[in-house]
């Protein structure tokens, strides 16, 4: 649980949420949490492991330099440990077919299972498949799919059962005005990035009106420009508007009499989604928009969700955007069901763009382990210890699993280290049974995408650290030279600056 100091509660296990949310003020430990970033943004999952991995190579790179072997060294031979490990990882990866939704769903499977949504994994796996998979699209061999054309929207209310996959997009906004349409079957749709109001002039002007038929011409030719604007888009067809900007209540006026159903102030990426989901095309001004421009929808509807009303476009001919709404008892609920469903949709979505796995449970660090330590009787000299190093700090994996899941973490580890020896790759822990198993016969996998950007994203971080030799404070910026002379005190604090 984490209390920030407005007093707002955050309660999650997801490593790069707790890390971004905590209070970091060490310079080292605010470069770990770039690991754990780097390593969201990128895979979506494994954060936690890319820091307990960095730290432990920090703390193993630790006891070497207690015995005199100098950084730079631990640096090179962590390096070459970690170019090593990729070549391994890269042979002992098991190949899928990127269609394969069993596969899938699997992978999605492992993300959830230790997340708050562990229970209803099975549904949700199938929720994050199903929507990684429309908006996934062809290159050549590959595939490409990008999980920001799935829309997540969140809804405190009803259960977590009630989470549910549109075809197509839904929008937090309710329809402008109350004698419109609530519902549009076979919706053609007009993306508008421009206001529907009368624009204002950008310099002063002064009209002098000396009677009532003046003032009476001037708001009259106001509603003419606006009557003129909703008979342009009523021209092309539309009968539904979504609007970036604002909407003037005389154009919903006459909006609502040509029964077309507006919304407005929409955010720009749900504007992206809607033009990919639909097919329409940005109109910036109303006097290029064309029939041609519209987007094609089955059905438009307003509907209550919990206390609000939000907009459904639903039945799109292309749903190369497709929305999540997430539903749950409360707040935090919904807030921590977001987080898991979006290290499900990213996991699935590294399987589909790279078509290989690994299985879990610390399986995969212990062969690295084994294979690094072979390598290393090979080498001379210091580089031999750096991979052993190396080779040690992977094992944390499966000693983290192995405690949190209360085994005896030394005989668990020394039980997966004699069961690879004898050519099991892929034994490792099995925390819900509480003892060492083989998880490719429990189909535990995890994508390779994950395994290699953690293994890369530790490396280069622990070397980073490792090269800092001096932790200085640096100078504020001098602004004029001028201020008070410094007596003896001041600078006596400013040469003591320097210390951590």
């Amino acid at each position: 649980m984490l209390v920030d100091g407005f007093g707002d509660v955050t309660i999650s296990n997801d490593g790069a949420t707790i890390l971004d949310e905590m209070d970091v003020q060490h310079p080292a430990a605010k470069m770990m949490v770039e690991v754990a970033k780097t390593q969201d943004d990128e895979v979506g999952d494994g954060t936690t492991s890319v820091v307990v991995l960095a730290g432990e190579l920090l703390s193993k790179a630790k006891a070497l330099i207690d015995r005199d072997v100098h950084p730079t060294m631990i640096v090179d031979g962590y390096q070459a440990a970690g170019e090593q490990a990729l070549e391994f990882l890269g042979k002992i990866a098991i190949k899928v077919n990127p269609t394969d939704r069993k596969m899938l769903k699997k992978v999605a499977q492992v993300a959830i299972a230790s997340k708050l949504l562990a229970e209803y994994k099975d549904y949700i796996s199938d929720l994050a498949v199903n929507a990684v998979m429309h908006v996934a699209e062809k290159s050549g061999t590959a595939y490409k799919a990008d999980v920001d054309d799935i829309k997540v929207e969140k809804k405190p209310g009803g259960s977590l059962t009630d989470t549910a996959l549109i075809q197509g997009v839904v929008l937090d906004k309710e329809v402008v005005h109350p004698g419109m349409p609530r519902r549009v079957e076979n919706a053609k749709i007009a993306l508008l990035n421009c206001p529907l109001e009368v624009e204002k002039t950008e310099f002063d002007a002064k009209l002098n009106i000396q009677n009532p038929d003046q003032m009476k011409g001037f708001l009259d030719e106001e509603q003419k420009i606006l009557q003129d604007m909703v008979g342009k888009i009523a021209s092309t067809g539309a009968n539904v508007v979504v609007c970036e900007k604002g909407i003037d209540d005389v154009a919903q006026h006459f909006m609502a009499k040509k029964n077309i159903l507006a919304v407005r102030r929409v955010k720009q990426s749900d504007m992206e989604k809607l033009a990919k989901a639909t097919g329409a095309r940005f109109a910036t001004n109303l006097e290029d928009l064309k029939s041609g421009d519209l987007g094609h929808a089955k059905l438009v509807e307003e509907r209550k969700v919990s206390d609000d009303k939000m907009t459904f476009v639903e039945g799109c001919k292309n749903p190369k955007a497709v929305s999540i709404l997430v539903r749950g008892g409360t707040e935090r609920v919904v807030d921590e069901a977001e987080r898991a469903i979006h290290d499900a949709l990213c996991v699935v979505r590294d399987v589909i763009v790279e078509p290989h796995v690994v299985a879990g449970g610390g399986a995969t660090e212990s062969e690295l382990a084994r294979l690094l330590r072979a390598r290393a009787q090979k080498l001379s000299g210091k580089e031999q210890l750096a991979f052993q190093a190396y080779a040690e700090a992977l094992e944390i994996i499966p000693l983290t699993l192995a405690e949190n899941a209360g085994m005896d973490p030394i005989n668990a580890l020394m039980e997966v280290r004699s069961k690879h020896q004898a050519k099991q790759k892929w034994v490792g822990i099995d925390p819900f049974k509480g003892k060492v198993a083989d998880l490719s016969k429990l189909e535990v996998y995890e994508p390779l995408a994950v395994k290699v950007q953690a293994l890369q994203s530790a490396g280069e971080a622990a070397g980073m650290i490792l090269r800092i030799d001096d932790v200085i404070a640096a100078s504020k910026s001098k602004e004029g030279g001028g201020g008070p002379p410094k007596g003896p005190e001041d600078s006596a604090k400013e040469e003591g600056e320097g210390e951590f």
